[in-house]
């Protein structure tokens, strides 16, 4: 019986590295438009800014405060951005964690029913639910950014 258990606890485990790449990749695709602003636009921005900054007639600080200055933009959208999608992993994994106390809680008591299969259930409720909110995260972003597309 522990080998039957074991086996699909490590099957459990693989679903649930599925599920979260299709996150990932959930996430990325949403996001690409806001990495390309920031990569590119905003990086542009900051390299032609910082290139006016080194002038003969400035001062090594002055140039370094130049060039510091430029590199705002860009830091704060990096810092919005992470902290943004640091939000959105914290909520997926409270989430998360709740299928896997009623899992955990559904063993301990010995619940008949199949627990792997509501536990499998609740972690794609809570994926998708994820996967839903990017449109709304992305859009925040983009407001933020004032990226207009």
């Amino acid at each position: 019986m522990d080998h039957i258990a074991a086996a699909q606890q490590q099957l459990l485990q693989e679903r649930l590295w599925q599920k979260l790449n299709e996150v990932n990749t959930a996430a990325q695709t949403h996001l690409a438009g806001v990495q390309d602003h920031i990569n590119f636009t905003l990086q542009q921005a900051y390299f032609k800014c910082a290139y006016e900054c080194f002038d003969r007639r400035r001062k090594t600080e002055e140039i370094s405060n130049c060039v510091e200055h430029c590199s705002v933009p860009v830091l704060k959208a990096q810092n919005l951005v992470e902290n943004e999608m640091s939000k959105f992993q914290e909520r997926m994994n409270r989430t998360l964690m709740v299928c896997q106390d009623r899992y955990e809680s559904a063993k301990l008591q010995q619940i008949q029913t199949d627990t792997m299969k509501d536990f499998e259930s609740c972690v794609d409720q809570s994926i998708q639910e994820s996967v839903k909110s990017l449109p709304h995260l992305v859009g925040k972003l983009k407001a933020s950014l004032l990226i207009n597309e």
